[in-house]
Formats: structure tokens, C-alpha cells, sequence
């Protein structure tokens, strides 16, 4: 079956932050856009989460046993496949084992789903990293979605984590950025700027934007050091690690430049009105480098999005929120974002 007409899964997150409720208020928003898409994750919770933020309307729970029986429902509905046992009821902003682990669950699942064929992409709520760690194994062995997905798409193509190697992008309407690593501490990070890194990163990014463009994308990438080292200068990274790489991928037919000063290279790859970008991504050396500028442009409208994996999985640009879990007042636009995008990826065949 073509991915575009497939269902769409979204994975529960942890059920004591805000994942039940964007999930929730998402269906109530855009029911249409929303027709296709399933819940992975726990009947309860969900019924909890719409007390919460439906309101005077009124949103049914639908239990289905298997992801294809979603695209006979009418819209209007909220569906959810049960993952396993019945979660037990948490307190709202709270760590739990038990959420962390069920959230891991549905993540799992979701996952198996995508590479059987069943669904076509993954949509995931936020994890909260500590539960998901009180949760043991398997679970405590990732710092979130992205390592997670990473081992679980290797062990279904029967090889090697590092034979699957997968990068972070984050993305709203203005900018694109892809790191060079994730959740590692800084000087892991700056570590981790060798020239294979670095070039892997091009590659994947040049590949996975390809297919959603349709065109060879103009990549820029982020210097280590301020000024991108001033000729060695600051530092020699960008001689001895970033510019062989970036040589490296223009002889495999990469659009890929730099390296430029960090501090100016996001703003010249910016889409704004009456100011087209340069570039249509960053890479950026490390997490935060890459992600602040993306977040600072807004939080609501930033998309996750993991390149690499043998399916589409996005996830809305922030955290579980435990602060205001179970009020109702959180946004749901990052989420909404994050499955338009992922409806976008299927349709690029990404």
C-alpha cells in the first residue's frame, strides 16, 4: 500500500506531562487533518486528557484492535489502539516508572508497526528522559526517541547501530538545522566533530532533503569555534576536521558550503518574509548551537524531525511540561506542526 494512504500513529508520550493533552486538543482542532490518525498508546489516558481540554464539545473514544480499521472511521473521532495492558493511573507532573515505561512501549510498538509496513509514519508526544530511565531496560538505555528508534530500525534490518546511522533536524517555516550530534555532554559534542561525522551528516541531510525538495539542496555548515576558527586562529577544527568533509561531500555531488561563523550563519539561512534564505539547512556541530536559533524563532511551530531511519517519524519541539500537565493549558500548534510535516514526508516518499 502507498504510504500516503496509510495511517498515521501517534505514540502517547508520558502520560503524566502534556503529551495526552496536545494529542487530545489536536483531534478537537483539526478533526479533518487529523482523519487517518491513530493513537498508540492508552485508552484511559486519553479519556483523562479530553476531561481536561474538551470543553462543551464533545470528542468519542474509539477502541481499534489494528491500524488499518482507522481508515473506515468517520472523523470526528478520537481512535486509539490499546498498547499492551492497561496503564495504571498517574499523577499529572510527576516522574513514573510506570509512564516511562509505557511511553517506551508505544514507541516500540509504533516503530515495528512502521517497518511491517502498517503505518506510515510515526508522530511521537514528548518522553520525559528521567522516567524513561527509572523505567529500566530496555529503556534506560536511551536518552530519548531518537537513540530508541536508531536501535530498534538496526535490529530490524539485522545489523549494527552504527550501520544505521540517524541525525536530529529540527525545522519550522523559517529555518532548518541537522546536528552533528545530539544528547551528548559538550565536550563529548566537540569530540565528536571528526571529518567522518561531519560528512555523514552532509550526506544524510543531502539525501533525506533531496526527496522532500525534489532538488539538490544548498546546505550550509556551522563552524566549532567563533569566527569558524579565523584561519586557524581560534581553533583548528574547521581546517583539520570541517573543510575535509565538506570537500569530501561536494565530490559526491553534495550543494554544500562553508564552513561560516556560527554566530551569522543561521540568520543568512533564514526564510523570512521579503528575505529568502541562502541555504535550506544548517548543519550545526551541536546540539544546542543548532537548536536555539530554531527555538528562539518559535517553540509552537518547530518540528523534530529524525533523518536516517527507514521510516518518517516527527515529534513536536518541546517537553513533557510537567509544570502545567493536567490543566488544559497547553499548546497543542508544535504537535499539529509535527503531523502536518509527517503527512508532508509521506507524501515525498521520505
Amino acid at each position: 500500500m502507498n504510504a500516503a494512504v496509510l495511517p498515521i500513529a501517534l505514540t502517547l508520550g508520558d502520560a503524566a506531562g502534556i503529551g495526552p493533552e496536545i494529542i487530545a486538543q489536536s483531534f478537537l482542532r483539526e478533526p479533518e487533518m487529523l482523519q487517518g490518525c491513530f493513537v498508540a498508546g492508552d485508552v484511559q489516558a486519553i479519556r483523562r486528557a479530553l476531561a481536561v481540554v474538551q470543553g462543551a464539545v464533545s470528542l468519542p473514544v474509539v477502541q481499534i484492535s489494528f491500524p488499518a480499521e482507522v481508515l473506515q472511521l468517520p472523523p470526528r473521532c478520537l481512535p486509539v489502539l490499546q498498547v499492551g495492558e492497561a496503564l495504571p493511573p498517574v499523577a499529572w507532573g510527576q516522574v513514573s516508572a510506570a509512564a516511562g515505561e509505557f511511553a517506551g512501549r508505544c514507541v516500540l510498538w509504533a516503530a515495528d508497526a512502521a517497518m511491517r509496513g502498517e503505518v506510515a509514519a510515526l508522530v511521537t508526544a514528548p518522553l520525559h528522559k528521567e522516567a524513561l530511565s527509572a523505567a529500566g531496560a530496555p529503556y534506560d538505555a536511551y536518552p530519548g526517541h531518537t537513540e530508541m528508534l536508531q536501535a530498534a530500525a538496526a535490529r530490524h534490518a539485522g545489523v549494527a547501530v552504527d550501520a544505521m546511522p540517524v541525525r536530529m533536524m529540527l525545522a519550522n517555516d523559517e529555518l532548518r538545522t541537522v546536528l552533528v550530534s545530539i544528547h551528548v555532554s559538550l565536550r563529548d559534542a566537540l569530540a565528536a566533530v571528526t571529518v567522518d561525522n561531519v560528512l555523514q551528516t552532509i550526506l544524510i541531510t543531502h539525501a533525506a532533503l533531496s526527496r522532500t525538495l525534489g532538488r539538490v539542496p544548498r546546505i550550509a555548515v556551522a563552524g566549532v569555534n567563533p569566527h569558524a576558527g579565523e584561519g586557524g586562529l581560534f581553533g583548528r577544527e574547521e581546517l583539520d576536521r570541517v573543510i575535509p568533509a565538506v570537500e569530501a561531500a561536494r565530490v559526491q555531488g553534495c550543494q554544500v558550503f562553508g564552513p561560516y561563523a556560527p554566530d551569522t550563519v543561521f540568520m543568512r539561512a533564514r526564510h523570512a518574509a521579503g528575505h529568502p534564505g541562502e541555504f535550506d539547512v544548517v548543519v550545526a556541530m551541536y546540539h544546542d548551537q543548532g537548536l536555539i536559533p530554531v527555538k528562539y524563532l518559535g517553540v509552537e511551530q518547530g518540528v523534530n524531525v529524525t533523518l536516517g531511519l527507514p521510516l518518517v517519524r516527527t515529534s513536536p519541539d518541546h517537553g513533557t511540561a510537567f509544570d502545567i500537565a493536567g490543566t488544559g493549558r497547553a499548546d497543542p500548534s508544535s504537535m499539529l506542526a509535527a503531523i502536518r510535516m509527517a503527512r508532508q514526508l509521506c507524501g515525498a516518499g521520505v
